[in-house]
């Protein structure tokens, strides 16, 4: 079994996963071109837009102190998953519209950094954050703020009543007992689909991973385009399992949901949720001030409310709620680099073997 594990990331900040959050009242959803905006434009004011795979459930609370420390700057925020954000924002190539990348998969920003998207731009503070965390040109063309893992969310109460046991590996997923009882993300369209192909692949090696992979199709119900979404079924019954990240199965279960979050014993995948300028002919200095604000001391705090990788080293060194192991240690040996350029290659043969058990796309 193969494991990432660095000493620089023991002092990470580790913090408990927040218990109950979930959406506040009143927070407005956000989906590919539709914008949701963060404050309102004074006179002289700056305007900023935002693009970003965060969750809904995140982004208001995010923003609070970034509100408080520049009033004068509107932001709007254009949200959806990393799939579809990275297909934006490369369709957009030669007529950019978005200022700020906040919260995408580095393996993404890696991808739009070989076509010369973005602009390199230290942040303030950025000699703050781990170096596995950041990109290693001078300035950075990508800085890290968290990392998210691959984890299962398992509905106790319906495989209960089908007398199956809860799996605790992915080889457990491919036994023949759970056919079409399990959901995951399209990678195409979501990073935490990716993230968790790539993690299969890079363990056991392309042949066998693949072949991995065709015996898990057979047990597949659908694939979603959205990495939540198969823990919010898992939670519903709709599905016993989903495949889907730690963050959002932690929060199913302490809303009340009947989940046993389950860390595969193999090692997780992972990748980093990273913030980068995008390259166009006029840098808003907002921009600038935005990305500094976004490695902060503040941000950093409501970042680790919800995830326990953060970029940041803290004060504490706890295991966060919701975690059986250390999460440093649950994390697989990833190479982010390789991960990025092997991405197009993969999910096309991905889409050729399994896309037909894709859900209709929105």
């Amino acid at each position: 079994m193969k494991r990432w594990f660095h000493p620089l990331l023991a002092s990470l900040l580790l913090l408990p996963v927040a218990a109950g959050c979930g959406q506040a009242s009143g927070t407005q959803t956000q989906s590919q071109q539709s914008t949701v905006s963060a404050g309102s434009a004074a006179s002289g004011s700056s305007e900023l837009t935002v693009y970003t795979a965060l969750e809904d459930d995140q982004i208001k609370s995010y923003l609070e102190s970034f509100k408080q420390k520049h009033p004068e700057t509107k932001i709007n925020i254009v949200r959806d998953s990393t799939g579809v954000i990275t297909a934006k924002l490369l369709a957009e190539k030669d007529n950019p519209q978005a200022d700020v990348i906040w919260g995408v998969a580095a393996t993404s920003l890696l991808v739009l950094d070989q076509h010369g998207m973005l602009e390199g731009y230290s942040p303030k503070g950025i000699e703050r954050v781990a170096p596995e965390f950041k990109d290693t040109q001078e300035p950075a063309h990508w800085v890290g703020i968290d990392a998210w893992e691959t984890a299962f969310a398992v509905n106790t109460v319906e495989l209960a009543k089908k007398n199956l046991p809860i799996p605790q590996s992915y080889e457990d997923l491919i036994r023949p007992e759970y056919k079409g009882m399990i959901v995951m993300p399209n990678p195409a369209s979501s990073g935490t689909g990716y993230l968790t192909v790539s993690a299969l692949l890079q363990l056991k090696g392309e042949e066998e991973g693949w072949a991995y992979l065709d015996k898990l199709h057979e047990n597949m119900a659908v694939y979603t385009h959205s990495g939540s979404k198969p823990a919010k079924m898992a939670a519903s019954g709709e599905y016993p399992i989903g495949i889907s990240f730690g963050y959002r199965s932690i929060t199913e279960k302490q809303k009340g949901a009947p989940v046993e979050v389950v860390f595969p014993k193999e090692g997780s995948g992972w990748d980093v949720e990273a913030n980068a300028l995008v390259k166009k002919q006029t840098i808003k200095p907002a921009a600038k001030q935005f990305l500094d604000w976004a490695i902060s001391d503040e941000a950093m705090k409501e970042y680790n409310k919800n995830f326990a990788i953060v970029s940041v080293k803290g004060a504490s060194s706890q295991i966060p709620e919701g975690y059986t192991v250390d999460p440093l240690q649950q994390l697989i040996k990833n190479d982010l680099k390789k991960s990025a350029e092997n991405r197009d290659k993969v999910l096309a043969e991905w889409e050729k073997r399994f896309n037909q058990k894709s859900e209709p796309a929105n």
